[in-house]
């Protein structure tokens, strides 16, 4: 049972890959793969579970389901409230305060502006965020699919780098953070350089392979569909209140100690207020239009279900003790922290990187690694940086996959390679530094 629940979920993952191919939507097999993932386990739970018995080992299952459940619906939560927040935003055609300030149609320059700005904003924010904010960006300035997809993938990787120099800026340098292992100004100091290296790589050569211009979105797309005047007041005040909501949530975590997703889903309260007392003299047409009720309807509830269905397959490969046990195979293998991590980095990259790093803190402890050992720091920007690599990898990845609706495959073919240079080069970055 052992290995079947290991070839589900590589079935699965295969099927997803090929999405195009099969001609079955991902979020679909996504489901499907988790839910067998889950009946696999439980069936075969005398195998996994050698030392509970009976009763006891079908509580053990279902108890870790839940908590799975509710580990990945703080994710969830996050990702539609943020993505509510950035909806709301592009509907009052709020992203115009930056988009108008963009003039450059030059491919190489529009490239560095996104991915440095990308970059730093997923250090402020977080990668997932970012994705979502800059997504809607990449919608308002490119009307041509290659070069959109293109941009996007550049993105994915500006995003996950910018995201493991903060303390704030992943999951897993957060729970790195929080769990006493890095300390916040230590991590900046040690892995921005790291970083760094890692975004500007593949986007030097990027560079040398762009030519021209790109092209304009045409009139016609640039016009609000429902028709609603709006100020450029109202503009101003929704962006600033949307992007500050977004900014607070890091805020709030450190003040309250809540989950993330209790922030984002304290500032969706403030915007949707706020809007609500905004348009209160407008028609009930206009307000219709221009309300998160309506918004709701715009989220990509697929691209949600799709992380869920993914989430909850890693999580049984968790409960069932796969990942602890390829955590105990590297250890035993290999003797350096550089090739550990490294290996992490890449496997972040297949299953999700959250569950690894949980499995990596509790095989060593802060006796063996103490506080802001290389160890935990090379974990932090591995773990962060390597799910560049696919893009199904990385929250930010997932998040930009289905909203601008990538093809894995193509992701594969276009930017995984350059994915794999930034890592490697901003492994070895960090090994000259130490």
């Amino acid at each position: 049972m052992y290995l079947t629940l290991l070839a589900v979920f590589i079935v699965g993952y295969v099927f997803i890959a090929l999405e195009h191919n099969v001609k079955v939507d991902k979020a679909a097999t996504a489901l499907l793969t988790g839910t067998l993932c889950w009946v696999v386990f439980i069936f075969g739970r005398d195998s996994f579970l050698t030392d509970i018995p009976g009763e006891d080992s079908i509580s053990f299952v279902t108890e870790s389901l839940r908590e799975n459940l509710g580990e990945i619906s703080e994710i969830l939560f996050f990702l539609l409230g943020a993505m509510t927040i950035v909806e709301i935003i592009d509907a009052h055609e709020g992203f115009s305060v930056i988009t108008d300030k963009i003039t450059t149609t030059n491919r190489v320059k529009l490239l560095w502006i996104l991915c440095v700005l990308t970059f730093f904003l997923s250090a402020a924010l977080d990668n997932l965020t970012t994705a979502i904010v800059m997504s809607a960006l990449l919608r308002k300035l490119i009307h041509e699919k290659k070069d959109l997809w293109m941009f996007a993938g550049l993105l994915i990787i500006a995003a996950n780098a910018g995201g493991a120099w903060s303390p704030i800026g992943d999951v897993t340098t957060i729970m790195l953070w929080i769990g006493g292992q890095i300390t916040a100004l230590h991590i900046i100091k040690e892995i921005f350089l790291p970083s760094l290296v890692c975004l500007l790589v593949p986007l030097v050569i990027t560079s040398f392979r762009f030519k021209g211009d790109i092209s304009k979105i045409p009139e016609q797309y640039t016009i609000v569909s429902h028709h609603v005047q709006i100020s450029t007041f109202e503009k101003n005040v929704v962006f600033a209140i949307g992007i500050g909501a977004l900014l607070f949530v890091p805020i709030f975590k450190t003040i309250t100690h809540l989950p993330p997703f209790m922030g984002i889903l304290l500032g969706l309260s403030v915007v949707w207020i706020s809007t609500e007392l905004m348009h209160r003299n407008k028609t009930l047409e206009e307000k219709k239009m221009l309300s998160i009720s309506n918004v709701l309807r715009r989220i990509d509830t697929p691209s949600i279900l799709f992380f869920l269905g993914i989430l909850v397959a890693v999580g049984a490969l968790q409960s069932a003790g796969h990942l602890a046990d390829m955590s105990r195979l590297l250890d035993s293998n290999f003797d350096s922290i550089y090739v550990v991590n490294a290996i992490i980095g890449v496997l972040s990259s297949i299953v999700d990187n959250v569950p690894l790093v949980a499995g990596t803190m509790g095989m060593y402890s802060l006796e063996t690694y103490p506080v802001d050992s290389d160890f935990w720091e090379l974990l932090a920007f591995c773990a962060g940086t390597g799910g560049s690599i696919l893009i199904i990898g990385s929250a930010a990845g997932v998040a930009i996959m289905g909203i601008l609706k990538i093809d894995f495959m193509w992701y594969l073919k276009h930017i995984s390679l350059l994915a794999i240079i930034g890592y490697a080069a901003g492994i070895l970055t960090f090994m000259l530094i130490n």
